[in-house]
């Protein structure tokens, strides 16, 4: 994988390649029978810098089974394919790069099993402390968040879009925002400095009369 998948969107905008934050989508919990078509109608509405398969409560061979098509529409148009989680499915896909939650291990061990090349992502809630630790393992990227309430996963932390303001003054690494995030409410986060914006319910489920197709150009519309 190119280390530039995930690299700061701002040093990429300066040569003409991205827009300053970009769109980090997440997959619903089901990804089955005509998810692919919807994933190809969603990354062809607009850019999208990295696909972010989740799934839970099935065994790896359906998971990986389930994973191979998205992962070839992801590298078919240049879109980092990340597993939630998982480093020993990270491995077995052969994917871009792993996110981690607090609970799935280190930075360290991830690296140690998936290579230098591999991109790291680390959930850190709303904590600075967490992020720098991140940072200090060799993190690719630090994610913040839920910054509003979020139908997908529920959340007990509720960071301020100043913690995003506050990192990208002070770190090199790009910083995700996470949580609840809509095309009509994210423009405080692109302000406050997120790098990247990861969003799901508001594209796999975004209302009456509209589609996944339709939600990715509202956000191309807001991070333009």
């Amino acid at each position: 994988m190119d280390a530039e998948y995930l690299a700061r969107p701002g040093h990429r905008a300066k040569r003409g390649l991205m827009p300053d934050c970009q769109l980090y989508l997440i997959s619903p919990l089901d990804v089955s029978g005509n998810f692919p078509e919807r994933l190809e109608r969603a990354l062809a509405a607009g850019p999208v810098a990295a696909f972010q398969f989740r799934v839970k409560d099935i065994d790896q061979h359906e998971a990986a089974r389930l994973a191979h098509p998205l992962r070839e529409i992801c590298a078919a148009r240049d879109v980092a394919f990340i597993v939630n989680d998982s480093v020993s499915l990270a491995k077995r896909l052969n994917a871009d790069g792993i996110h981690l939650g607090q609970s799935d291990g280190s930075v360290r061990d991830a690296r140690e099993v998936l290579g230098g090349g591999s991109q790291i992502g680390v959930t850190c809630h709303a904590s600075r402390h967490l992020a720098m630790e991140a940072g200090e393992q060799g993190a690719d990227y630090v994610a913040f968040g839920a910054f509003f309430d979020s139908a997908t996963k529920a959340s007990e932390h509720r960071p301020d879009p100043e913690l995003l303001a506050w990192w990208s003054r002070l770190f090199e690494i790009p910083c995700v925002a996470i949580g609840g995030i809509t095309p009509e409410n994210c423009s405080a986060l692109i302000e406050a400095g997120a790098d990247f914006l990861a969003v799901s319910a508001a594209v796999w489920n975004p209302g009456p009369g509209a589609d996944e197709a339709g939600a990715v150009k509202a956000f191309a519309q807001s991070l333009a």
